[in-house]
């Protein structure tokens, strides 16, 4: 395979989705089970609307961290603050579209995996989901499967 191979020849169809209103507690665990750390998030028509991954928890927990000691003219205050362990099960018990990734990266089946792989730089990402025209979801490619194509390659 060479770098002007069509994505859909790469990528990977049977894809683990989730709804907006779907448990993230149920989200994770299918992450989990399967093995994989993401997956497309998509509405009742196939439209990609973002992206949940296993790190969209460490995410919201590092936005959530407030310190918990402050110095006010020199005087050291200790602050309220939930544990680690807390705010993990608060996300778990949310909505995967309350913690989601909002903005999923995409790439059209018409891109290259010479061209998904430079998207995937350019926006720091290790995974594109590869939709239609209208938006519905046809796929994912990784950079996994960008690797292994160009071994195979080789």
């Amino acid at each position: 395979m060479s770098r002007s191979t069509p994505v859909p020849e790469v990528m990977t169809t049977d894809v683990l989705t989730f709804r907006p209103e779907d448990a993230v507690r149920d989200a994770m665990t299918l992450l989990v089970d399967r093995d994989i750390d993401a997956g497309p998030v998509v509405d009742a028509a196939g439209r990609v609307v973002g992206m949940l991954s296993t790190g969209d928890l460490v995410v919201r927990d590092a936005r959530l961290h407030v310190p918990t000691v402050i110095n006010l003219l020199g005087v050291n205050i200790e602050l309220p603050h939930k544990s680690v362990n807390d705010e993990i099960g608060k996300a778990l018990g949310g909505s995967v579209g309350e913690v989601m990734s909002k903005k999923a990266i995409t790439c059209g089946p018409d891109a290259t995996i010479e061209d998904a792989a430079t998207l995937m730089h350019r926006e720091d990402v290790s995974r594109l989901a590869v939709v239609a025209s209208d938006g519905t979801l046809l796929g994912l490619i990784a950079r996994g499967d960008i690797v292994r194509a160009l071994v195979r390659e080789e």
